[in-house]
């Protein structure tokens, strides 16, 4: 049992593992915020660029 008890305070103390998770979080963070943008930014970039596409003239 203490040697069970050792294993599982040196896993808590070592922080090479909380780095990873760190970097896992971060990056599950940017693309929940990329998703979001797009989401509630999409509908705007396409009117956008469908009127730009409707002021564009094609010379004859």
């Amino acid at each position: 049992m203490k040697n069970f008890k050792e294993k599982v305070v040196a896993f808590l103390r070592d922080e090479e593992g909380l780095e990873l998770s760190e970097y896992a979080v971060a990056g599950a963070l940017i693309v929940l915020g990329a998703v979001a943008a797009f989401t509630l930014l999409g509908g705007n970039v396409a009117t956008v660029i469908d009127t730009i596409a409707k002021k564009i003239v094609v010379p004859a």
